[in-house]
């Protein structure tokens, strides 16, 4: 599976790279319900793609900081 380089991966969360745990669980809860396409099913095929794409870049870059991190 790809990911990002480390950096990219906290940016995709909207976080800093010092962000502890329980704020890198937040960020990620707070990125899926927005991006989650559930969420934007009513919005149009353009917006449900873009968001199914940085719902998958969310969830990759969550799963490599948790791997970073042992979490």
């Amino acid at each position: 599976m790809f990911y990002p380089n480390k950096q990219s991966n906290y940016k995709i969360l909207e976080i800093e790279p010092n962000a502890t745990n329980e704020e890198v669980k937040k960020a990620y809860r707070k990125m899926a319900v927005k991006y989650h396409p559930d969420t934007v099913a009513t919005l149009g095929e353009d917006v449900q793609k873009a968001a199914e794409e940085k719902f998958k870049a969310v969830n990759q870059a969550y799963e490599a900081i948790c791997k970073e991190r042992g979490i």
